[in-house]
């Protein structure tokens, strides 16, 4: 067979490229499952090629390693354990090293793979004397929802840290309610991550003690800040949750966004007004249309609720040379509603909602509901509903909203 090496290379380009695209597409608010389907369908098409190109197509993947990029990382990863060949896994694994951010490409390498084909590797990496080897095969078995059985317990006493995390967050990932009174001993380990992980998944499974955790780890304003915010506001009565979101929301507070986010992960369609009134506030007007149709399941833009960019306003990095801010505008993907137009289409609606019931995308939250929308719905919403029914049935395996489209 005649291999054209350019064609193979653009190939091995192009799979690289298209992760790193779906990598960001799995958290973002314009992506449904079927957007992701066809973009995995796009990635797969490409590794599929480079299999057919043979030792060619490997070869070029091993090249391009030296790259050190998480993207090459999975495209290699990919055609080597899905080949079998020692060598070539040997090879991925090596260019990995104990690099977190790199493993993560053979994390989602191994995800993407059937599990029948990796789960010998997953074995034997929580076998290995290396900790990156182990916090590998741990998260192989939780990304495709496979209990590693007594290698669990053994990681969560490991001495590495971030294995004894991944370990803490498994627990709640598979459903192990078993374990509950392992992991509560970490509910006040000093180790942010495993502090967070035991409290989210002590929560996951049904305990709601772990909320005063959740939340001395969102005042503690660390990396888990929202996600402890949200679990928590999930796992609180009605009252408490809506004290709290009006704390934050408060004049002069600094947290009005998480605010906005709070009352859609609540539901409760008395926060509507507060939403359509801070809608005049340019800076959080796209968040809280987010918040808004999370509540109701009005698509702001199918429906034509959408207004104009306001003039003068900026959100991201601009074009001058002396503007050193270069963070990317959060709310980019969303639409921008017309808040004139929200608020009629409330007052013709409102009589289908009913104050003090949680809703998720435009009804009340049940397992029926849930399912619907982790079939139709956007992605950042397909990962409420994953929550919302492990929290319902804390023996299931939270269901993993970053497989690939085609599983």
């Amino acid at each position: 067979m005649l291999i054209i090496r350019e064609i193979v290379t653009q190939h091995a380009e192009e799979s690289a490229f298209l992760w790193l695209l779906r990598d960001s597409a799995i958290y973002e608010p314009h992506y449904k499952l079927s957007d992701l389907a066809e973009l995995d369908d796009r990635v797969e098409a490409h590794i599929d090629e480079l299999r057919v190109a043979g030792d060619a197509g490997w070869e070029i993947c091993r090249e391009a390693l030296a790259l050190e990029e998480t993207g090459e990382i999975f495209t290699a990863a990919v055609l080597a354990f899905g080949s079998g060949i020692e060598e070539r896994i040997k090879f991925v694994l090596e260019a990995v090293g104990d690099d977190d951010e790199l493993s993560r490409g053979v994390i989602s390498a191994l995800g993407w793979i059937p599990y029948e084909k990796i789960e010998n590797h997953a074995f034997d990496f929580m076998k290995s004397e290396s900790p990156a080897l182990r916090r590998i095969g741990l998260a192989a078995f939780a990304v495709h929802r496979k209990d590693p059985g007594q290698f669990l317990i053994t990681a969560l006493s490991d001495s590495d840290a971030f294995l004894k995390a991944r370990a803490l967050r498994a627990v709640g990932e598979l459903g192990r309610t078993d374990l509950f009174p392992v992991i509560s001993v970490y509910l006040n380990e000093e180790d942010e991550n495993c502090r967070f992980f035991a409290a989210w998944s002590a929560a996951l499974l049904g305990n709601g003690s772990a909320v005063s955790v959740l939340r001395r780890i969102f005042e503690s304003d660390g990396i888990h800040t929202e996600k402890a915010f949200s679990m928590a506001l999930r796992k609180m009565n009605l009252p408490d949750a809506h004290e709290w979101v009006r704390e934050l929301s408060s004049e002069g507070s600094n947290h009005r966004r998480l605010a906005a986010n709070g009352y859609g992960v609540i539901g409760d369609p008395v926060a509507i007004p507060w939403l359509i009134q801070m809608m005049e506030m340019p800076g959080l007007v796209r968040v809280i249309g987010e918040s808004f149709s999370m509540i109701t399941g009005v698509d702001i833009a199918y429906e034509d609720l959408e207004g104009e960019w306001p003039e003068g306003f900026e959100a991201g990095p601009t074009e001058e040379p002396e503007d050193e801010d270069v963070e990317m505008d959060p709310d980019e993907d969303l639409p921008w509603p017309e808040p004139v137009l929200i608020s009629e289409w409330w007052h013709q609606n409102k009589n289908n909602f009913r104050t003090g019931t949680r809703y998720l995308c435009g009804k009340p939250i049940t397992q029926e509901q849930c399912h619907h929308v982790l079939r139709h719905g956007y992605q950042r919403q397909r990962a409420a509903p994953a929550i919302e029914l492990a929290i319902l049935n804390p023996a299931r395996p939270l269901f993993e909203v970053r497989d690939p489209g085609f599983r």
